[in-house]
């Protein structure tokens, strides 16, 4: 028995199906524990696959190689220190297999204690019950003499494991955790944490993943408290950590003493960051050299432009403008001097010439004219073409640049505007795409690559926002106002209000909400065709609201 213990919190990020990688992480991350005279590192859930694997998981030849990839890792621990690390685990029952959201403990060159997760999440973004078994209850491990309580991630979002472990001898809960980001999830998680530890009285180390996978963006925010729910340690979002946590024995109970207490940023700075690690680690996570984009003068583009720059430096991002009759000048200069501010490379390719083409090659079809939505999709698509085209030949991913109002309500082309392979702004309404775009000309978020100060021209943030694809066009023509628009959005897609409600709270035509209801139903086939982007809501377009394209139920 011992009456210190010194672990060190393994924030880190994994690639997802990357096992030889992961190890390599968490051998770098073991030799650093170790350096730090830790006792434990602590890695997060499922780090050995990254999480969520999704189906993955249930591939046999998957699941063997996991295991395998436990047993090589295990060898970096006969000297010490422990390691505590998360795993798809296959447990073995007679003529039957169970697989199981597992933490192992690595310590004396083999794994020696498995632990499995009781309570799967099944809701929102995760569908755990699909791959994974619940674990019965578990007890305490046993590490130097001290017991040590080890729920996993939703297992601290009730009561009954950590009670379960308190009652069984639990001395210290170390809970590894895959909690992806999203606003106000901090809040949140200390809520949580602090429910548990005032219901158990023990100290909880809370170790979680960062970096994007796919849409989730993981943000960190590891975090110590002490059994008083006081704060032990607190680690940065949005950023790879290491840090030592020490705790002392005092009487019957733990307390840290020693461990470091980052600042974190809230709000519009970290949806802003979200939205950053979410695009530098999608693009670099599937090996492309960098990302083009279409830079039309436009708000939307613009901080796409601005948020690429911040994930990968300037000289990996391509803008082009693509200008048609109705590109008005200010849109040249604007996105001219954009780009200037950002350092990025720029060129313009006029696609009048393009649309007259295949005008002429469709016009015998359409004997009334061509006009209206269809002339200007042409338009919408050929830029999608153009910008496919330099995609395929640099070896650059096109990033898609329509914001969540436009999403929500089918004001995009697809084939045209949609083409990209990812969208960092996908989550974010209009009006959440102003204060980002005022936020960042007055902070760098940490972590970002791009310059400081006024990089989104002014007159981008206060022109009326238009697709420029007929003459004197604005968005307003025929929606509300964005404040208006996206709180209506915002009431049928995360609160999922009845429209009567949301016409009286907010004095809204029950007509006109009823119509903007009416365009979410009907643009969820653009959806499903739609590039992945990063997630910020609790309900985003994606894995987070998952509602059928032939759907006929409207709110009365």
């Amino acid at each position: 028995m011992t009456d210190r213990l010194k672990f060190a919190l393994g924030q880190v990020n994994p690639v997802m199906g990357d096992l030889p990688g992961n190890v390599a992480l968490a051998r770098d991350a073991h030799a650093k524990a170790k350096e730090l005279g830790a006792d434990m590192l602590v890695l997060p859930e499922l780090f050995i696959t990254g999480y969520p694997p999704e189906d993955l998981v249930l591939r046999p030849s998957f699941q063997e190689a996991v295991k395998q990839a436990a047993l090589d890792l295990a060898k970096v621990t006969s000297e010490g220190p422990a390691i505590l690390v998360g795993a798809p685990w296959l447990e073995e029952k007679g003529e039957s297999s169970s697989l199981y959201n597992a933490v192992l403990l690595l310590e004396d060159g083999e794994i020696s204690t498995t632990r499995y997760k009781v309570d799967l999440p099944n809701y929102g973004v995760f569908d755990e019950k699909r791959v994974f078994e619940a674990g019965p209850l578990p007890g305490p491990i046993n590490f130097k003499g001290v017991r040590l309580g080890v729920p996993i991630c939703e297992d601290i979002w009730t009561s009954e494991v950590p009670e379960c472990l308190e009652e069984t001898g639990a001395e210290i809960l170390v809970s590894l955790h895959g909690s992806p980001y999203r606003l106000d999830k901090h809040d949140i998680r200390m809520n949580i944490a602090v429910a548990r530890v005032t219901e158990t009285k023990l100290p909880l180390i809370y170790v979680n993943q960062v970096g994007g996978q796919d849409e989730l963006v993981f943000d960190g925010d590891s975090l110590v408290l002490n059994g008083d729910c006081s704060l032990g340690a607190q680690f940065p979002r949005f950023q790879e950590h290491i840090g030592l946590v020490e705790f002392e024995r005092t009487g019957e109970s733990w307390r840290v003493v020693k461990g470091d207490i980052h600042p974190i940023d809230e709000g519009d700075v970290s949806a802003y960051t979200a939205c950053v690690v979410g695009l530098r680690d999608y693009v670099n996570k599937n090996g492309f050299k960098g990302v083009v984009l279409g830079l039309s003068g436009g708000i939307d583009s613009a901080l796409c432009a601005a948020m690429a720059v911040d994930a990968l430096g300037a000289d990996r991002v391509h803008c082009v403008m693509l200008p048609y009759h109705y590109t008005a000048q200010d849109s040249f200069d604007d996105a001219a001097e954009c780009a200037k501010n950002l350092g990025v490379a720029y060129e313009t390719l006029p696609i009048a010439d393009a649309v007259e083409a295949v005008s002429g090659v469709i016009s015998p079809a359409m004997p009334d004219g061509i006009g209206g939505v269809t002339e200007e999709n042409i338009q919408s698509r050929l830029r999608g073409v153009v910008l496919m085209a330099l995609s395929n030949k640099t070896g650059d991913m096109l990033v898609t640049t329509g914001n969540k109002s436009e999403v929500s309500v089918g004001y995009a082309t697809l084939y045209g505007d949609m083409n990209g392979g990812f969208n960092p702004i996908k989550d974010l309404y209009k009006t959440k795409v102003y204060k980002l775009s005022a936020l960042r000309n007055e902070v760098l978020p940490e972590g970002c690559l791009g310059p400081s100060g006024v990089v989104i021209p002014e007159n981008i943030i206060t022109k009326a926002p238009t697709a420029e694809l007929r003459e004197n066009q604005t968005d307003q023509d025929s929606l509300p106002p964005y404040d208006e628009l996206d709180d209506i959005l915002e009431c049928l897609i995360e609160k999922e209000l009845p429209v009567s409600q949301i016409a009286l709270q907010g004095g809204y035509e029950l007509s006109e909400v009823k119509r903007i209801e009416h365009l979410v139903y009907l643009a969820e086939y653009k959806r499903r065709q739609a590039a992945p982007g990063v997630k910020i809501s609790s309900k985003n377009f994606g894995r987070g609201r998952r509602y059928p394209i032939t759907n006929k139920y409207r709110d009365q």
